[in-house]
């Protein structure tokens, strides 16, 4: 599948799953900003090495960081003056638990040793982040009446996983917000949906110290940048292990495959190798626009003494 002349943003493209997507893009097609808060020469490596396997220049590298309005503003800027357009945002830059404990994998920090510059700092990365950069791209895939916001997003388990604060609370925030954006965005040809990886993921999110036998159970970011048969409705969340080709704007579920063994990561599970079935982010789907739906009936409890009473269907 061809992406050209689909252009697209991917934050956080210096390393990890954004490096993996931004490579995929751009060997599909596409021409992609790719962003950093602070390492210029990891996303101009980027650029290079997508000018190696594709033979021309696809890849444009801006150190930006999405904590700022006016950088998000820039980077948007960017997309529709060096290519005219701008068609997809891969909402992916963000920071994780190594910021409040390199030992948070087996030392789980307590919610109130956390200190609050930590907590700041990560709630402006991983959800002020992307609705800044999905508030500067919307007017303009509005106007072009197409667009993929996609916000790169993790397990429940994990939002649930005691120690993992603010980092799970956040990733919830996150999912949060795609549910609302594509019902705000329903009837404008502009979708947004989470993509996950399925488990735990090498990333630079990942402590050196980690033990070696615990990272060789992590996954490959680039099972990031597959594609599969079949996509979610927007506000989904998919994952895209078992796949096999790059994303078109990222609206990717996973292929059916035989069940693995799970793998188990301190604290919690890892997930199969393999990715889950695609899931809805939160209950059920969301009616579509102009759709009414009743809620259920209220019970009614049976008359009768207090120790005798049941509520009836």
């Amino acid at each position: 599948m061809s992406l050209h002349p689909r252009v697209a943003i991917v934050t956080g493209g210096g390393r990890g799953i954004g490096r993996a997507m931004a490579l995929a893009l751009a060997g599909a097609g596409a021409r992609v900003i790719v962003s950093s808060a602070r390492e210029n020469a990891e996303i101009a490596a980027v650029a290079d090495e997508a000018e190696r396997r594709c033979g021309e220049r696809r890849i444009v590298a801006m150190v930006a960081d999405v904590t700022r309005d006016g950088d998000c503003a820039r980077l948007v800027a960017a997309a529709t003056d060096c290519f005219g357009r701008l068609d997809v945002l891969v909402n992916n830059a963000g920071r994780g638990m190594k910021y409040v404990s390199e030992t948070f994998i087996t030392e789980p920090t307590r919610f109130w040793d956390v200190a609050p510059e930590t907590w700041r700092m990560v709630i402006d990365t991983n959800v002020v982040g992307p609705f800044l950069m999905a508030r500067a791209a919307a007017p303009v895939m509005i106007a072009a009446g197409w667009g993929r916001i996609v916000n790169i997003s993790m397990n429940h388990e994990t939002m649930r996983r005691r120690g993992f604060s603010p980092y799970g609370p956040s990733k919830a925030a996150l999912d949060s917000e795609t549910i609302i954006w594509a019902q705000d965005l329903a009837g404008t040809g502009v979708t947004v949906n989470a993509l996950l990886p399925g488990g735990v993921t090498l990333t630079g999110m990942i402590p050196d110290g980690v033990a070696p036998e615990l990272r060789a159970q992590a996954l490959d970011p680039a099972i990031m940048a597959r594609r599969s048969s079949g996509s979610p409705p927007s506000g989904r969340t998919a994952s895209p292990a078992g796949a096999s080709s790059p994303p078109a704007g990222g609206r990717t579920s996973p292929k059916r495959k035989p069940p693995r063994p799970r793998r188990t990561w301190p604290g919690g599970r890892l997930g199969r190798t393999g990715a889950p079935p695609a899931r809805a982010i939160a209950g059920p789907p969301a009616a579509r626009a102009g759709e009414r739906r009743a809620l259920p009936a209220p019970r009614r409890r049976a008359s009768g003494p207090a120790s005798s009473r049941r509520e009836s269907p």
